[in-house]
């Protein structure tokens, strides 16, 4: 019986890192849930992660964060990840 401890780690970002910063987080395998949030703290997008939904399933999602990096200025990305 595996017993799962949740974490959640807040990484600063300029709007010209964040797709790049996605991307690497999203093939990282202990990770479950990517928030980005603007400099003031709010939400802009919420994206929880399952094993195995990369590439073609993330497709709109990564055109969202693109779209939103175009626009952010200096934001953070909030990770939720998990220890096992």
């Amino acid at each position: 019986m595996s017993t799962e401890k949740t974490y959640t780690e807040e990484i600063p970002i300029t709007g010209e890192e964040l797709l790049g910063k996605v991307k690497e987080l999203m093939h990282a395998g202990n990770i479950r849930r990517v928030i980005i949030c603007n400099q003031d703290g709010r939400t802009l997008i919420d994206i929880p992660l399952t094993i195995g939904v990369v590439g073609v399933l993330m497709a709109p999602q990564l055109a969202a964060i693109g779209a939103i990096a175009a626009l952010l200025g200096n934001g953070s990305i909030l990770v939720e990840k998990v220890e096992e």
